[in-house]
């Protein structure tokens, strides 16, 4: 998509509208009691497995919160793009809106900018309430963690929609463009560790060295989970295959610039196929 082209006019009203009909059928409000409902559970009975029940420390809280994220916000992410154009197509409203005097490529932004900025709303809203119940209990330190928690939760669901609205770019029709947003999920964030991890065992925890560690690039749902897990130090080792990751990794902007980057990748490659 070449930037000069755009009229970021036309984005904006394009942007603002699909955003006023998510909150018009209230799937803004519907997510964030989801995500409200989740967190809230999550943070207070986290610890009952060790025999405590309530609000437990923020590393604890943010373990528990990182499982629901990754395991929540790319599939409802997926859920809300995956028919974003081809929906279009299928209801024959895409040439009515081509016919309009805006490019392919406004169309495509302006459709993602609404949904991320309804999607963004939703989770900020959604884990809004644990950060107030968090607020007298963790102090400024802790919130600063939790805030970056929330803002990393936020670039994951931005991801997980810009892969959906590719898919919907490629997909000829509603049902595979729902089978392939179904298989994605569940391939980053079922199969890929599975894999990984099946290779480590097989190569007896040698393969490949650190070098190793730089295939968790390739899984979004990996990054935010380093990128959440080594903002702390007692929870470097606690989850999964973060354990293998070297300290050159675990630079919180490194893993902030790959999640930018993995979500202007499939955004462009869209970009190029819809036009």
């Amino acid at each position: 998509m070449s930037v000069v082209s755009i009229e970021w006019r036309q984005v904006g009203t394009l942007a603002a509208k699909e955003f006023r009909d998510r909150i018009r059928n209230r799937w803004v409000l519907a997510v964030a009691l989801v995500f409200t409902a989740f967190s809230l559970a999550i943070a207070y009975f986290g610890g009952a497995q060790q025999g405590t029940v309530g609000l437990q420390s923020i590393e604890a809280t943010i373990a528990s919160l990182v499982s629901l994220v990754i395991y929540l916000i790319p599939l409802i992410a997926l859920l809300l793009g995956f028919d974003a154009i081809v929906g279009e197509r299928e209801r024959g409203s895409l040439d009515l809106l081509l016919a309009l005097p805006i490019t392919r490529a406004e169309l495509l932004l302006g459709k993602y900018l609404g949904l991320a900025g309804a999607l963004t709303l939703s989770t900020l809203a959604g884990f809004a309430l644990v950060a107030v119940l968090l607020a007298g209990s963790l102090g400024g330190n802790g919130l600063y963690h939790y805030l970056g928690f929330m803002l990393s939760s936020v670039l994951l669901g931005l991801v997980f929609l810009s892969l959906a609205v590719m898919l919907s770019v490629f997909a000829k029709d509603r049902t595979r463009a729902s089978g392939l947003a179904i298989a994605l999920w569940f391939g980053f964030v079922l199969v890929f560790d599975l894999l990984l991890l099946g290779a480590l065992v097989l190569g007896g925890g040698r393969l490949g060295g650190d070098a190793f560690a730089y295939l968790l690039l390739l899984n979004p749902a990996d990054v935010f989970r380093i990128l959440n897990v080594f903002s702390l130090d007692d929870l470097r080792s606690m989850v999964g295959p973060a354990s293998i990751v070297p300290p050159a990794l675990a630079s919180p902007w490194l893993m902030g610039g790959a999640m930018l980057g993995w979500i202007a990748a499939p955004l462009a490659l869209a970009g190029w196929r819809f036009r």
